[in-house]
Formats: structure tokens, sequence, C-alpha cells
């Protein structure tokens, strides 16, 4: 079962704070998201395509927190600036990726956001597997992926470099998920730092976000 590049996801102290950060980078500002009840978040969203988009994801300050800890490490300590923290990728069959997978990623957890619903990985304790670099995975309850109800701003995901001290456990598990996007270059480079680093085409030209931890 081959997986799909769904969407990279920015951590943010606050939502404005991520915008800002995303304005700098790319000439252009994600729209308003939503809620997410389970976990006490919200986003906003940027279309990369037809099914896939960039977030920005931060604690909501108006809800409460959860009985759990929060996805993305957004309980970890207050980020002081936004963050390229990770990535997403979709799969038809969220329990069957799982157990293809060679790297713990969490267990399937049902979520929404207004109208939307989902499964996706999250590890109990709500941390990033190889510091982000490794793939959350999504699986969609909708009709149509919801990038298709985003703004199209002109920009459109290009590359993904993964950084991580030890690139064959990241190799083998991208192998494992049979992760493939046509039109993206996906690659892993060996860094002393994880991180990640996004090319996006936008209508002011090539741009990066992201960088080492």
């Amino acid at each position: 079962m081959t997986c799909r590049i769904d969407h990279i996801t920015i951590t943010s102290p606050s939502l404005e704070a991520g915008s800002e950060f995303v304005h700098e980078r790319l000439g252009v500002r994600p729209q308003a998201g939503g809620e997410h009840p389970r976990m006490g978040t919200h986003n906003m969203l940027l279309r990369l395509g037809n099914a896939m988009f960039l977030e920005v994801i931060s604690v909501d300050p108006a809800a409460g927190k959860p009985p759990r800890p929060r996805w993305f490490e957004l309980d970890a300590q207050p980020a002081p600036v936004p963050k390229l923290a990770c990535w997403v990728a979709r799969t038809e069959d969220i329990r069957t990726s799982l157990s293809c997978a060679t790297e713990p990623l969490g267990t399937a957890e049902p979520m929404t956001r207004g109208s939307l619903e989902w499964l996706i990985s999250i590890p109990e304790d709500g941390s990033l597997p190889l510091n982000g670099t490794a793939p959350a995975l999504i699986q969609w309850n909708t009709a149509k992926h919801p990038a298709l109800s985003l703004q199209d701003q002109g920009c459109q995901l290009a590359a993904l470099e993964l950084l991580h001290p030890e690139p064959a456990r990241l190799n083998a598990l991208l192998r494992a998920l049979a992760v493939a996007e046509p039109g993206v270059s996906l690659s892993v480079a060996r860094s002393g730092v994880a991180g990640l680093i996004a090319t996006i085409r936008t209508p002011l030209g090539l741009r990066t976000i992201g960088d080492p931890a």
C-alpha cells in the first residue's frame, strides 16, 4: 500500500506568529482552519496542491487542556518561534500501514475539525517520532481531500528533505510505508541534528522553509 505526502506542519506559539512566519518566507498567508476539540489546538492552512497543504498549528488559548498530551509536542515546552516540525503521510488503511512501519509511530486516533473526520497516528506521549522526520500517518474519512476547499494561492510543494543522524532508519521506514509522491522530491540526508527542509513553488519563485532543529 502506497502512502502519499499529505501535509507539512509548522508548530507555533500562536497562529498569528505562524502566519507571519509563512508570509515572510513564502510571500503568502495561510487561511483560517479551525479547532481540534480533542487536542485543544487550532490551525491555519495553505493549499499546496489538490491533495496537499501546509498547516500552522498552535495551542488554542480558548480551549481547555485535554486529558492527554497534545500532538506534535505542543505540550513539551512553549515554542519560542514557529518551526517546520513534522510531516504527515496519507494512507487508505492506517492500521495496515502502521503494522508495516519499522518505527513506532503511535496509535490511530479519531480526530475532527468542523465537519472533517480522520484517523491520525499519535504517540501516547505526544512526541514526534524520529524528531519529526518520520511521518505521522493520516486516513481521511471524507468524500474529497480538504485541500480542495482551500484558496489556491499558487503554491506547490517541490521537495521535502529529511535530515537525521541515522538516515538508514528513516530510509527503511519510508520503504516499509512505500511513500511516493509524483512531482515532489523526497530525500533523506545525514545530519547531526534532525530537521526538515521544504522547498515550495510560490508566485515569487522557489522558497524554502524549515531547517535542522
